[in-house]
């Protein structure tokens, strides 16, 4: 789910689209689950991604970048500046 890489940590994450509210579901099939309220629709559930985890990790946007998924839910994402025990705690 989280491991530590030079400059950051990446986070695995499971994204379920057009949910109620945007929040963090908790740990599922070896990634995070995210519930989030925008669309997968142009780029809509990326972007809402980025900043949901930039304002819960306290970094800036452009220091979350997604490497892999960006047409599926099943998503890794890079975060600068951030190691996996600090991240773990806020996400989980």
């Amino acid at each position: 789910m989280l491991k530590d890489v030079p400059g950051g940590v990446e986070v695995l994450v499971l994204v379920q689209p057009r949910a109620s509210r945007t929040k963090v579901l908790g740990p599922h099939d070896g990634r995070i689950k995210i519930a989030l309220a925008a669309p997968p629709v142009d780029g809509e559930a990326n972007a809402a991604l980025i900043a949901f985890l930039s304002d819960l990790l306290g970094v800036k946007k452009g220091q979350v970048i997604l490497l892999d998924g960006a047409t599926g839910r099943r998503k890794r994402i890079f975060v600068q500046g951030v190691d996996a025990r600090a991240a773990g705690v806020v996400i989980q």
